[in-house]
């Protein structure tokens, strides 16, 4: 050895290359992971796009239930700033150069509300309302877009014959509730109090909303949480998508020395750079399809864009939670698979899954909801036991799943080949196909119980009105529409197209004229019409013109008492208004000493009428000072738009009279807004879900496309496999439908017992059945283009 030769160090005793630190390592994998999923060809492309659209579709949907409050505040202040300022009772509103006199005109056309006002301004600078930079003037009017597309759309004609006004401007976003609001405010120069207006000094009513009951905040906590568990679930399902050929190349990198904790956190790199990407394709589908919110319309419903802006928090929660969720989700996922070296042990036959422990999730949830206690209108609700309550039920509906196809699945034997086919497809991997229907699931039990809550609650918000819809479909009220013309009124109805019966009286009250003892003068009514409509108002036997009865009220003496002192036979009575402010003379009517005492029969408002009552060759009602006139009209529904005729009959004799239909049941209007939310809600989640169930069917059939090109090389007919495919479909449904109705069932009886009701109907299930049949019939439909795509030999290829 030379000194220029350097000394040799054995090589046991030579230094070793520092080893990473764990998050230097924990870094370079998720970033590898990252790199396999952008980088991995066609295939991992393919994967990624899938896993991304999926996510991003419960991103999308999770995005706009985060902005459901921000809208709900905006419609409720644009709502409360176009209202009229409350003034105390006691208070009037003096007249000035600012007020304005208006009378509404609401109406309805083709069952949706048309809001609109009849307005004379009082002075040169009178107050508008928002939306409206001036006043229209008379014979003129300013509309809502909505209103101006509709009267000048063939649609619309009737419509325009009942608004014969010419529209100077549009009312602007800040005055409407939503884009597809019919909405108008008409000029007038006739306009007076004593024709009915009211006198309006400024918008805007500050007064704080009405709260909800107890038992609708418990049906909407249920609500949130059936719209939104199936698409939490589906997020969890997205990002499994093609876990098979991902473990495959999981088992290459053990071969070139990646150990087990290297290769789960690359394949956490993989679901995250998948998450991230669901998550912006969330937020462009979320941005792109708010644009186009104004001009859809679900159930009535329309939201402005600028409505609909996520909570920050939540948006912020979303963006944190998914990702970490993917995460979790794909770590789980590969505790239960072994990947070595030189392969993957999943296709071996695994062990059967634990019942004991899926079992605890909804036995849980049922205890939570059964220890809450029962909900009053005393007691304030606590939002968090009923969610979560429901939360453990319906993610333990989910979690059994899996175990029942599997115990099911496993006991299927022979059958025509399809069948067969499906059968051992499913015993192999009935994982797969638990997921892809776990969505749809949870969907319909959650759906189950709320129809059960629904029908539970429907006596308390449905009120019964007692009104008759069969001796009338409509009823009108019109305080100015006096004398002549109220006797025209009624012949017009009876002209009107499609009418066929028309109950119309001219009423005044009448007092006993003279010197009276007493503290209160005896005042009865006057109604005057003919033996058709008297007929319908009281039980008269013979009638004819000039006649005049008395008319007792049923099973009240002491009204039928006080109501005699006025109605006195032969004797005079005073019809005058001296009650109304209009000071209108009065005159006097003899009441003859031959009018026969009658009992009084309800009419089709449910109402009962007594006083004086007489035909119109007893009294001339065009000479009756301040009188009002009603009518109940009977139509002949066959007619198409027959209720249109009858509003635009009532608005030519007067824009203000008041059009209203009979129903014998009436809904609370919270109760009404309440099962419109739902509507929407559930409308957007069975699209989502039915693209969501899309996007899983062509992902499992993507991971089948060599097993599908070898069973066509060795022969097998394309509709076997059509088949084959919609029995694997099938089956895993049909488990999940019964175990969806059993446990919808169950939660709704529980939640019904917590509000103290008592279960109304048991065969709610149903429909939500046949939907859910309905949808996954058409996702298979839908995917069989695909199917007979993937079918051929030339899929066998590989690389």
């Amino acid at each position: 050895m030379t000194l220029l030769e350097p000394k040799k160090v054995p090589a046991a005793e030579q230094p070793r290359p520092a080893e990473p630190s764990r998050a230097i390592a924990l870094l370079r994998d998720l970033g590898l992971g990252i790199r396999f999923a952008s980088s991995g060809g066609r295939e991992g492309w393919t994967r990624t796009v899938l896993t991304a659209v999926g996510v991003g579709l419960g991103v999308a949907l999770l995005l706009v239930a985060s902005s459901v409050p921000h809208l709900l505040d905006q419609r409720s202040g644009r709502d409360q700033a176009r209202a009229e300022t409350r003034v105390s009772r006691d208070d009037t509103v003096p007249k000035s150069d600012s007020t304005v006199l208006r009378i509404s005109t609401e109406s309805e056309y083709r069952g949706r509300s048309v809001g609109g006002f009849l307005m004379r301004p009082e002075g040169a600078h009178p107050v508008t309302p928002p939306g409206v930079a001036n006043l229209p003037g008379p014979d003129e009017m300013v509309a809502s877009p909505a209103l101006e597309e509709l009267l000048d759309s063939p649609e619309g004609s009737l419509l325009k014959e009942r608004l014969p006004y010419r529209i100077t401007g549009t009312i602007d976003d800040p005055g409407l509730i939503s884009p597809s609001e019919l909405l108008y405010y008409a000029g007038s120069d006739t306009l007076t109090p004593a024709a009915g207006g009211h006198r309006l000094a400024g918008y805007g009513d500050q007064a704080p909303p009405e709260p909800l009951s107890p038992d609708l905040i418990v049906l909407v906590i249920m609500i949130c949480v059936v719209l939104l568990v199936p698409v939490v679930i589906f997020i969890a399902t997205a990002v499994r998508f093609g876990g098979d050929r991902r473990d495959r190349r999981l088992a290459a990198l053990r071969l070139v020395g990646a150990d087990i904790r290297t290769t789960r956190r690359i394949a956490a790199g993989e679901a995250l750079f998948g998450a991230v990407l669901g998550l912006l394709a969330g937020l462009v589908l979320f941005l792109v399809g708010r644009q186009f919110m104004g001009a859809v319309e679900v159930w009535d419903f329309s939201a402005f864009p600028a409505d609909l802006v996520p909570a920050p928090w939540l948006a912020a929660m979303i963006a944190v939670a998914v990702p970490v969720a993917a995460v979790l989700v794909t770590l789980t996922a590969l505790r239960s698979v072994v990947i070595e070296p030189l392969g993957v042990v999943r296709n071996s036959r695994s062990r059967r899954r634990r019942f004991w422990w899926r079992l605890l999730m909804p036995v849980a949830g049922v205890a939570v909801l059964a220890l809450t206690g029962k909900v009053d209108e005393n007691t304030a609700v606590n939002p968090y036991p009923i969610a979560g309550g429901a939360v453990l039920v319906l993610v333990g509906l989910a979690l059994l799943l899996p175990w029942l196809v599997e115990a099911c699945v496993n006991r299927l034997h022979g059958g025509p080949v399809p069948w067969q086919l499906a059968t051992r497809r499913l015993q192999l991997s009935s994982g797969t196909a638990s997921r892809a229907v776990s969505g749809i699931t949870v969907a319909v039990a959650g759906a189950v119980a709320l129809q059960m809550l629904f029908a539970a609650m429907g006596d308390d918000f449905n009120r019964a009105t007692g009104q008759d819809p069969s001796r009338a479909q409509f009823t009108t009220f019109s305080e100015n529409v006096t004398g002549d013309a109220a006797t025209r009124t009624i012949k017009e109805f009876r002209a009107t197209k499609g009418v066929q019966a028309v109950i119309g009286t001219v009423e005044v009250y009448v007092t006993r004229p003279g010197k009276y003892e007493g503290d209160i003068r005896p005042t009865t009514s006057l109604s005057i019409g003919d033996c058709a409509t008297l007929r319908e108002l009281a039980r008269i036997g013979s009638c004819k013109e000039g006649d005049a009865f008395v008319v007792h009220p049923r099973n009240d003496k002491e009204m039928a008492t006080w109501m005699d002192q006025t109605a006195r036979k032969g004797k005079e009575v005073e019809i005058s208004s001296s009650i109304e402010p209009d000071g209108v003379k009065s005159k006097r009517w003899t009441l003859p000493a031959d009018a026969p005492t009658v009992v009084s029969r309800r009419d089709p408002m449910g109402e009962d009428h007594w006083g004086i009552m007489a035909t119109v060759g007893a009294v001339d009602p065009s000479t009756l000072p301040g009188a009002t006139v009603n009518a109940q009209i009977k139509v002949d529904e066959s007619v198409p738009d027959v209720s249109e005729y009858v509003r635009n009959t009532a608005a030519r004799i007067d824009p203000g009279m008041r059009v209203d239909s009979l129903h014998s049941v009436t809904r609370d209007r919270q109760y009404a807004s309440v099962q419109t939310g739902l509507q929407v809600g559930a409308t957007v989640t069975l699209l989502l879900i039915a693209a969501s169930m899309l996007v899983s069917q062509l992902e499992q059939l993507r991971e089948r496309r060599r097993l599908l090109s070898v069973l066509v090389a060795f022969g097998t007919r394309r509709t076997t496999l059509g088949w084959s495919v919609l029995w694997q479909t099938a089956v895993p449904v049909l488990i999940g439908l019964v175990v969806a109705v059993a446990g919808g069932l169950g939660l709704g009886a529980v939640m019904i017992r917590m509000i103290a009701k008592r279960v109304t109907d048991w065969w709610l299930f149903l429909p939500m059945v046949g939907a859910g049949t309905a949808l996954i019939l058409l996702v298979t439909l839908v995917s069989l283009p695909l199917l007979w795509r993937l079918m051929r030999p030339d899929g066998l290829r590989t690389e």
